[in-house]
């Protein structure tokens, strides 16, 4: 992953001691992406996840938690942030959650080594790397699924190229003044990328603080 200048807005992580972090952001919106994630698998009786960019592990621990017949693979490049999501696993005591890995999601090839997955997990990455970068995750991801395995991507987007909050115009400009490369993405040239990559785009949810989900599906 192209290592990226970001704004102090953009990494706010806090220690919660012993090796562990805590994204307050996660603690946000963990509910109601946990919510809507668990209803994404209701129906399976087993099934393999992998989560993209697991920061500290405080969704993947939810995630977990709240679907116990899945097994869960978090995945992160930062190696402190690994740590931090194995030391929350082990404090949650689910036997579902696999110790994590590293990896980067905008590397090409990276679906070669994770194919077969039920489910793939991205929360607010997408508007932290470059355009190219996010076209190769997409990519990659639809290459990882199985065939019907789902596809989530959280985080905040551009609605048909308007920023719709002053918040949203607010965070975007921090982000543009320090990487010209990366900001945020636009809802139509996402669901282009799921289209490209051989997926169809089966449900955009509208989520809290004006945020967005894309679920797409692996054609077959």
């Amino acid at each position: 992953m192209t290592k990226r200048a970001l704004p102090a807005s953009a990494t706010v992580s806090e220690d919660a001691g012993g090796g562990r972090l805590r994204l307050p952001a996660a603690d946000r919106n963990k509910d109601a992406i946990a919510t809507l994630v668990a209803g994404l698998v209701e129906d399976r009786d087993s099934g393999h996840a992998l989560e993209l960019a697991s920061g500290a592990g405080q969704h993947i621990v939810e995630h977990a938690r709240r679907s116990p017949r899945i097994t869960w693979q978090p995945t992160e490049v930062d190696a402190a942030r690994r740590t931090s999501i194995d030391l929350l696993a082990q404090d949650a005591g689910l036997p579902n959650i696999r110790p994590s890995i590293a990896l980067d999601a905008t590397a090409p090839g990276w679906s070669d080594a994770h194919g077969g997955q039920d489910l793939i997990l991205l929360v607010n990455l997408l508007h932290l790397i470059s355009t190219e970068d996010c076209r190769t995750l997409i990519r990659e991801a639809g290459r990882a699924l199985a065939p019907g395995g789902q596809l989530m991507l959280y985080g905040p987007f551009m609605r048909g190229g308007e920023l719709t909050s002053d918040g949203d115009r607010r965070f975007h400009a921090e982000l543009t003044g320090a990487d010209a490369a990366i900001g945020y993405k636009d809802d139509f040239d996402i669901t282009d990328m799921i289209h490209a990559s051989g997926m169809e785009l089966a449900q955009l949810v509208e989520m809290p603080a004006n945020n967005l989900a894309f679920v797409a599906r692996r054609f077959g």
